[in-house]
């Protein structure tokens, strides 16, 4: 298949990388163009500005978490009617696992997806320096797969300048620059950005930057670099996920300010199995939906709206009634949190929740745990089943004196591991996040635990 495509990477993190892709969808949009974009890596928070600046669902791509074939298809599957395939890197371009590795990196999804990248430097107090820098990212590896690059935070006066010696002296495209836009620049709390709802005017914020980008991007050259990319050879293998003759089961999903952190092909991937997802608010709803077969709370920020979810008295009293008989139930992170007995909020005042769980949830310094992990089981079921390992993902300031002990995790790289999550017949709760197309045993079981919580009811 062929698909014009970009990944914009930079040398380190907060090195601009989602000012200048949304810049750049902003931009393809009120250009006409039909763009599609993704995020490499496991971020929740960066897809949901591309949304904001595309006006479609954005995806995620990651080399952990997902088979390379898988990625593949992923990639087709979403980015074939689309005139341009958007990227965003991760980290740095060669930052991957453990820290002292390539591997799951920006550089690695290039390199199994045939993407050509471009490499956002930002050049603000420095001049020929750039181009040292960019020297090195280009020999790093023996085909970095970088094949233009694009001057942030520079001054329209020093750009030709610069653009002339870096295209003479290192025989690579530079596809334009982007001056220093102070007020469009994002703000960022303990998990990454803040949400983009929370950016008063983003809007507005938008449209100026890509107004900006539209004069100082060099578009042909940037369009030309897209069309370079090599054939996608891809096969969907995302068909041998789903099976539509599945029987439908209602689900309840938790989704409002609290509960947003999701990826959108996991709901896909449920929905084609048979889910009809009902949204609910834990915050707002004064009642769960009603007959439901299974429940789901993914992560956010509980922690910023702990009195409102205390508040909620009969939302949190029907949860645990629910869950406490029998109803299947699916929690991660942010969704853990709401299940303890007591949750640390925003302000250090603990708060009652749904009780599920018999412990408390507490804020911590730093991060608890961070980044991809490895789940082997040590006891208990995962809804009635046993599968070889699970790929994950842990991010958050918060931990537990009630983790769960029925998984062990164990980091990539390294000897690091710890026991976490509580798996039962009916409940699967923990601090990590998942992503279905690497573990599709995990939404089976639970919507087989659906289906038979169905069937009996209805006894």
């Amino acid at each position: 298949m062929k698909i014009d495509r970009l990944l914009f990477t930079a040398p380190q993190s907060a090195g601009g990388k989602t000012m200048v892709t949304c810049g750049i969808l902003a931009a393809l949009g009120e250009m006409g163009k039909k763009a599609v974009s993704f995020k490499c890596g496991p971020d929740y928070i960066d897809p949901m500005f591309h949304r904001k600046a595309v006006g479609t669902d954005a995806w995620n791509l990651d080399p952990f978490l997902t088979a390379a074939s898988a990625l593949r298809s992923l990639l087709a599957r979403h980015a074939k009617d689309a005139d341009l395939a958007v990227i965003e890197g991760v980290m740095g371009y060669y930052d991957g696992l453990g820290g002292t590795t390539a591997k799951a990196s920006a550089y690695e999804l290039c390199s199994i997806t045939g993407t050509p990248a471009v490499l956002i430097v930002d050049a603000k107090g420095m001049s020929t320096s750039v181009l040292a820098q960019i020297h090195g990212f280009l020999s790093w590896k023996k085909d970095s797969g970088i094949r233009g690059v694009l001057l942030n935070r520079i001054s329209p006066m020093l750009y030709p300048r610069m653009k002339q010696l870096i295209e003479e002296r290192l025989d690579i495209p530079v596809a334009g620059y982007v001056p220093e836009v102070p007020d469009c620049v994002f703000k960022s709390r303990h998990l990454g950005l803040v949400m983009p709802d929370e950016i008063k005017d983003i809007k507005e914020k938008l449209h100026r930057l890509a107004g900006i980008m539209r004069e100082t991007i060099d578009w042909d050259t940037l369009f030309r670099i897209a069309q370079g990319a090599s054939f996608l050879e891809a096969e969907d293998e995302t068909d041998s996920f789903e099976n539509t003759s599945f029987s439908k089961v209602r689900i309840g999903l938790a989704k409002d300010e609290a509960f947003c952190f999701m990826y959108r092909e996991n709901l896909e991937l449920l929905s084609d199995m048979g889910a009809e997802l009902v949204f609910f608010s834990p915050i707002h709803d004064r009642h769960l939906p009603k007959d439901l077969d299974g429940l789901i709370f993914y992560g956010g920020y509980p922690e910023l709206y702990g009195m409102e979810l205390e508040e909620n008295h009969v939302m949190r009293r029907e949860t645990a009634s629910a869950v406490s008989s029998g109803l299947p139930c699916m929690a991660e992170c942010g969704g853990f949190l709401y299940l303890h007995r007591e949750m640390e909020d925003k302000d250090g005042i603990f708060r009652e929740m749904a009780g599920v769980i018999p412990g408390k949830a507490y804020k911590e310094d730093r991060l608890s745990r961070f980044g991809y992990i490895s789940l082997r089981q040590n006891s208990g079921s995962l809804f009635g089943t046993s599968p070889a390992e699970l790929t994950a993902h842990e991010f958050h300031y918060y931990d537990s004196d009630c983790c769960g002990q029925d998984f062990y995790a164990k980091k990539p790289v390294g000897n690091r591991g710890w026991e976490c999550i509580y798996a039962s017949d009916t409940l699967f709760a923990g601090f990590p996040h998942f992503y279905y197309y690497g573990c599709p045993e995990l939404p089976k079981a639970f919507l087989r635990k659906c289906r038979q919580y169905q069937t009996e009811k209805r006894r």
